[in-house]
């Protein structure tokens, strides 16, 4: 009878399941650097809005103290720079929604 001892049988199912458990490690490992862009993406998101916020809002007072500027020429302006802040917030809005539907991990840890 030469078969493989139960001993045997025993060590290839503990080299399995090593195998299963580091595999999953290198996948939480995944997992947490996906987690980590998301925070970089969401970060650079709010400043992307909070800097060009900032931008048109000085744009603004300048154009409203601008005495060079003819009464038309200030009211176009600032319609441009509604719809520029209406087309950022809605880049914002769509970074935001991928940044939120990018895939998360379950928190259950081994």
């Amino acid at each position: 009878m030469g078969g493989p001892s139960e001993r045997e049988y025993k060590e290839k199912l503990n080299k399995i399941l090593e195998d299963t458990n580091k595999r999953a490690k290198e996948v939480r490992e995944k997992f947490a650097e996906i987690q980590k862009v998301k925070v970089e993406a969401h970060k650079k998101t709010e400043e992307m809005k909070r800097s060009a916020d900032h931008d048109m809002d000085k744009i603004m007072i300048d154009i409203t103290k601008s005495q060079d500027l003819a009464l038309e020429s200030k009211e176009r302006l600032r319609t441009e720079i509604s719809n520029l802040r209406k087309s950022i917030e809605q880049s914002y809005a769509d970074l935001k929604k991928r940044i939120s539907e990018t895939m998360v991990p379950s928190q259950t840890a081994q």
